[in-house]
């Protein structure tokens, strides 16, 4: 079981010498042929509710690398669902980097295109998760449904928005997020999941997940293609009771929207949502832009880059790089991980969102 902890790296030291860039070929010289002057653009491909932190962030890293090496480097953003992400860099979209809603889709462009090494995950600290999120529930002025844990979502008349698990990272963050509650629910104890002893009431909870995660599903209103646009159909289009969101999601829409007309409401129990990034090598290595690709995802655990994430509402990886205060937003509340329930991503996509997976067999429309 995930518990917070503090520190766990030094901060990351960055400076790089203009000297030693400009012997490495990064970057693309525009308007200059004697090499005083370099532009550098690299393309960051990244899920659906990360624009307002890479927007805040891609000035604070540019602003950073001017400092350091006196280049001028522009960092262009793509964004939407995760997985539709990933398939788009497999399907040869550029990106210099990636940072993505979950580790299967950087390992899909991994096995897929080859565009870099399988053990992507290990080079940087954290399992290369600079920031982490939650699933939480999102609910109307008031909270009318009276929603407090997962098990009234599935009560009454109740309405539910959720994004399509099969383009959305977030959407299988959530989908798992409740599968595990009714695990958490009927066992007790999470650790039965690997005991061979207890196989049999492990096999009756895992029967009981999936009633609950079928009924559950019978109530979302639409499937948006990723979490931003599941938002923007509970928020701004007014459909559904309860959105199930990202942590910092919901706390971007309580902040955008008058005074008291959301709420967030934190489950007994979640998931440890870990978002992840890497540089893709094959794109980087072409573009030259491998020392910028670089240093760019290592500054997201800089001081600045942690209190960055904190500022919208991710929970930073180093805790102690942020105050107090900045903390205490978080709630505390127990958080299991993909590894601990499901055995990894690649075993939950295959067994869960893979077609004709648990989640075709749960989600029949008109059935």
């Amino acid at each position: 079981m995930y518990q917070p902890t503090g520190p766990i790296i030094a901060f990351l030291t960055l400076a790089l010498t203009a000297a030693s860039l400009l012997d490495s070929g990064c970057g693309t010289t525009i308007g200059s042929t004697d090499g005083a002057a370099q532009n550098i653009a690299l393309l960051n491909v990244s899920y659906d509710p990360t624009r307002e932190f890479y927007a805040e962030f891609n000035e604070s890293f540019a602003a950073y690398w001017k400092q350091q090496t006196g280049q001028t480097v522009t960092i262009e953003q793509s964004h939407g669902g995760s997985g539709k992400q990933a398939r788009s860099v497999i399907d040869g979209l550029k990106a210099d980097v990636v940072t993505l809603a979950l580790a299967y889709d950087i390992d899909a462009i991994a096995d897929k295109a080859q565009l870099l090494p399988k053990d992507w995950q290990s080079r940087l600290p954290h399992n290369s998760s600079p920031y982490t999120s939650t699933v939480v529930f999102l609910v109307r002025k008031g909270n009318p449904k009276g929603i407090k844990d997962w098990s009234d979502l599935v009560k009454g008349d109740v309405r539910l928005v959720t994004p399509n698990p099969k383009t959305s990272g977030g959407a299988r963050w959530n989908y798992l997020a409740a599968w595990g509650y009714v695990l958490k629910r009927e066992l007790g104890d999470l650790a039965k999941l690997k005991d061979p002893a207890a196989k049999a009431e492990v096999d009756a909870a895992q029967a009981k997940a999936k009633a609950f995660i079928s009924e559950l599903y019978k109530r979302v209103e639409t499937l948006d293609s990723g979490a931003r646009g599941a938002t923007t159909t509970f928020v701004r289009n007014g459909i559904g009771d309860v959105l199930l969101a990202w942590e910092n999601e919901a706390f971007l829409s309580v902040k955008e929207a008058p005074p008291g007309e959301f709420e967030i409401v934190v489950p007994s129990i979640s998931i440890l949502a870990e978002p992840p990034v890497a540089v893709i090598d094959g794109v980087a290595e072409k573009n030259g832009t491998t020392a910028v690709a670089k240093a760019y995802l290592e500054h997201l655990y800089s001081p600045q880059g942690q209190q960055l994430a904190a500022k919208h509402f991710y929970r930073p990886a180093i805790a102690e790089s942020v105050s107090a205060d900045q903390r205490k937003h978080f709630a505390q509340l127990e958080l299991f991980t993909i590894d601990d329930v499901f055995g990894g991503w690649s075993k939950a996509q295959s067994e869960h969102f893979d077609d004709g997976g648990l989640f075709d067999q749960i989600y029949q429309p008109g059935k």
